[in-house]
């Protein structure tokens, strides 16, 4: 039997494979979506293939976090991998592009267990500094997956099939599960009776599906001006309001209000939601600018990819490593006023742009992105203690799917407004693709607008001392 240390080590590695699982994920699709989009006919239909799976991600993220909190962090991840693993296989098998978002929605659904717990397991193993370095090398994992991602994903699309970007899954899946089954073994009070929020979950389900529906078809299948738009708005406002009151009252919340009463925790979640909106926008609309405006091979969008790739987790490791050293605060600083350089580099992206411009983004973002993820997810978890843990890496792994989620609704809704009205007037294939460039182009400046909101929201953090006094406080 493996001694304690061993075990921990190799729950470790469990966990980074969970993660790398999940995490590449975004990369892998958005490198194979143009071919998708060609296979299966529904250019129209690309950002609900994202933004189902985000949508899904985000309602069960808290969902699974309390759970975890409730029922103990191994069952609910092992439910988690093996949904998302399903799912894999099933989008893997698609004939339509509605089959494909409706197994992408399961996909999402597992995600939303495997992204929370993973953090909060590695919460629990580690303490202190040692957790901080553990995140900032969990967080490079997203990095490596970035890196993996279109590599993989345009190597399967270019030489085999988009198909095996899914089937892929299985495997690596299979090895996070055994190696949790085997080697995870936590201390949790069992027989404890529970109670689950069913309404707040349904609430919060309906009132964020009602507000992805409205932003991406308005504007394309009704009139932002009319009374379907006014009613989904009303739906959102209604079901969230409601949603917000129901938390209030139930015995154990599936998002705890009294997490949204510490500053550190508000504020770190909003810098999360914010900068997660600048990747999706990246790792969706880059590779198709390259795929379908510059008319390279999926191959080539993946290898354009790969800076972001490389400069995310040596961001994301120099972070963790000295930000006890510098100070959070600062450290999540530097981090957003990257992601605002990056937003005003690909503003003012054209046509012209050589290829060491996309790769000068792709290193200002990946740095930003590390810099900026690593000290709020460490924040969040070190501003509770074990038993609200849970629930409160939830809410920031729940931000960063919130932040793709809603992104690539308005990213959507942009894109597809500018290639409408240029099909109203042309049919011309030149008219389409000049319609693209324009589209994409106008995404890309509302993300620099994003990137400057997330660094003014950075600024708010507490300082570096009102932190450790806060985590001394909860460690009592």
């Amino acid at each position: 039997m493996p001694d304690k240390k061993t075990n921990r080590k190799l729950v470790t590695v469990a966990m980074l494979v969970a993660i790398l699982l999940v995490a590449i994920d975004v990369t892998i699709v958005s490198t194979a979506m143009p071919k998708v989009v060609r296979d299966l006919n529904g250019l129209n239909l690309i950002s609900w293939v994202f933004a189902i799976y985000t949508l899904t991600t985000s309602v069960t993220t808290p969902i699974y976090g309390k759970l975890a909190d409730l029922f103990g962090r191994k069952k609910i991840f092992i439910i988690g991998v093996i949904l998302f693993v399903g799912g894999s296989i099933l989008s893997g098998v698609s004939q339509t592009m509605m089959q494909l978002i409706i197994f992408r929605a399961i996909q999402g659904i597992g995600a939303g267990a495997v992204m929370p717990i993973t953090f909060t397991i590695i919460g629990d193993l580690y303490p202190g500094e040692q957790r901080a370095k553990m995140q900032g090398m969990f967080s490079a994992v997203w990095g490596i997956a970035g890196l993996l991602g279109p590599l993989v994903g345009g190597f399967l699309v270019d030489q085999i099939s988009w198909r095996w970007i899914f089937f892929i899954n299985l495997p690596v899946g299979m090895v996070s599960l055994l190696l949790i089954v085997a080697c995870f073994h936590e201390s949790f009070e069992q027989g404890k009776s529970h109670s689950i929020d069913y309404l707040g979950a349904i609430t919060f389900t309906l009132g964020l599906s009602s507000l992805l529906y409205v932003l991406l078809n308005a504007g394309q299948a009704f009139a932002w001006n009319s009374a379907p738009v006014y009613a989904l708005f009303a739906a959102f406002a209604i079901f969230m309001v409601l949603f917000g009151y129901l938390e209030t009252r139930v015995k154990e919340p599936m998002l705890p209000p009294s997490l949204f009463r510490i500053p550190v925790i508000v504020v770190s979640n909003l810098v999360t939601l914010l900068a997660s909106s600048v990747v999706i926008a990246v790792t969706v609309y880059l590779p198709i600018w390259i795929q379908t405006i510059l008319e390279k091979s999926a191959t080539s969008s993946g290898l354009t990819l790969m800076p972001m790739s490389v400069a995310w987790p040596l961001g994301a490791a120099l972070a963790g490593r000295y930000m006890y050293r510098i100070g959070s605060k600062l450290t999540a600083v530097i981090g957003t006023v990257l992601v605002s350089l990056s937003g005003i580099w690909l503003a003012a992206l054209s046509l012209a742009s050589p290829y060491w411009y996309f790769v000068g983004i792709m290193v200002v973002i990946g740095f930003g992105m590390g810099y900026a993820m690593t000290p709020t997810t460490v924040l969040v978890q070190s501003a509770v203690g074990w038993g609200m843990r849970g629930a409160a890496t939830a809410s920031n792994m729940l931000m960063r799917s919130l932040g793709q989620t809603v992104g690539i609704a308005v990213f959507g809704t942009i894109f597809n407004n500018a290639l409408s009205s240029e099909k109203t007037q042309s049919t011309s294939s030149s008219a389409v693709h000049t319609a693209m460039a324009s589209g994409i182009h106008l995404v890309f400046v509302f993300v620099f607008f994003i990137g400057i909101v997330t660094l003014i929201v950075s600024l708010l953090l507490p300082s570096h001392q009102k932190v450790i006094a806060q985590q001394k406080q909860v460690a009592n």
